[in-house]
């Protein structure tokens, strides 16, 4: 590994934690209540009560020692057990817990999955606008990231774009739906297309292309939308998932990878991903957070909250003059920038203390992305700061 480039993502944060770390600061200079921190994806829905009974039941009922102790390096086989039992309930599949792995968030899935699954030099795919990490994810993996940009109007895929990408070289191709930091999810007709070029594009060029979905947002979704679950439209598909959105649980790192069984050759695959995990030391998640996945895998926090403050935002923000798609789920409104510099559109909003990310680092200018999973309340208190910005733009 290249000493380095470690040292400099060391010194370097992404944009995001950048902007979230100079928001801290801010708010122990003048108090929480007057920085209007749209930053960071931190959930604020309240976690589930039966996830918080379930988790002061584990830890002053059972044996500390089983609730503390190592499980299985891929996870324990009743958790696994418990979420295969979910997914085949929600989406008619027949998986097991020899399907899954147990990873610290989706963070740990993604960068296990690109070591797993692509080739020293390989090239995979991105849709870009795409949550900034992927890059780094894919590079330390050996792998190399080719951006390919959706269509702006809507932020589905370019297939034009994407044909043109695919080549003898491609290992992969990653997709976030709903996406981060678009909001942007998926038709079913997308991701048929999707499969249709990437099965072609596997007989043509003699290799299989993983398609690894990376869905930590698949629950939260508006207006009766439906998110197409992939495995049941391409075969090689891998799926990374974590709990930090669906459960209010982000701090807490706890996801999974399935390995889906109509991959030819799964065994092997899901092998590739234990031992990627265990050379990258990601073994045995957080046992607590397992056990409580054996009675709670299948709840979601109150997710509705997220669609009144999209409602509240998109419809304050438009009426001021900014200009965004509206999104179908997520919990981000991707705002066109007033003018052509992203982050000087950013800086400009700090003097009215909102902390708005410029789009650059999601591999598309002249946008920036507004968190809206932060309370009402303070949606409310922030919209005479977006106004005043407002008048600066558009008098």
């Amino acid at each position: 590994m290249d000493r380095k480039r470690m040292e400099s993502l060391g010194k370097k944060r992404s944009v995001i934690r950048e902007l979230f770390e100079y928001g801290n600061k801010r708010k122990a200079e003048i108090g929480d209540e007057n920085v209007f921190d749209f930053s960071i994806g931190n959930p604020n829905a309240p976690v589930p009560k039966a996830v918080e009974e379930e988790l002061v039941r584990l830890l002053t009922e059972r044996n500390p020692v089983e609730i503390h102790g190592y499980t299985s390096a891929p996870g324990s086989a009743a958790a696994r057990s418990a979420i295969a039992d979910d997914l085949n309930r929600r989406f008619g599949t027949d998986f097991g817990a020899e399907h899954l792995y147990l990873t610290c968030g989706a963070a740990a899935s993604l960068t296990i999955s690109f070591s797993a699954l692509v080739e020293e030099g390989g090239e995979v795919i991105i849709f870009t606008p795409c949550f900034p990490e992927y890059r780094v994810y894919i590079e330390t993996a050996g792998g190399k990231p080719v951006a390919v940009p959706c269509r702006e109007e809507d932020f589905q895929i370019d297939f034009e774009r994407l044909e043109s990408a695919l080549n003898e070289k491609t290992s992969a191709v990653i997709i976030n739906s709903p996406n981060n930091p678009s909001g942007a999810v998926l038709s079913e007709e997308s991701i048929i297309r999707l499969s249709e070029i990437l099965s072609e594009a596997e007989r043509r060029f003699g290799k299989r292309i993983f398609l690894i979905s990376d869905e930590p947002y698949r629950e939260i979704v508006y207006d009766g939308i439906k998110v197409p679950f992939v495995t049941k439209y391409y075969r090689d598909t891998v799926v990374c998932y974590s709990y930090s959105k669906s459960l209010s649980l982000p701090g807490e790192r706890v996801g999974y990878i399935l390995v889906s069984p109509e991959i030819d050759g799964w065994k092997d695959v899901y092998a590739a991903v234990c031992g990627a995990g265990r050379a990258l030391g990601y073994i045995c998640t957080p046992s607590v957070f397992q056990h409580m996945l054996t009675s709670c895998a299948g709840l979601t926090a109150d997710l509705s909250v997220y669609a009144k403050n999209r409602e509240l935002l998109y419809g304050a923000l438009t009426e001021m003059g900014f200009s965004a798609v509206r999104p179908d789920g997520a919990f981000y409104l991707f705002v066109k920038s007033p003018e052509a510099n992203a982050a000087a559109f950013s800086e400009r909003a700090k003097k009215y203390e909102l902390l708005l990310v410029p789009s650059d680092d999601f591999g598309l200018s002249g946008y920036v992305r507004i968190s809206y999973c932060v309370s009402e309340n303070q949606i409310r208190r922030s919209l005479p700061a977006f106004r005043k910005l407002a008048e600066e733009y558009f008098k």
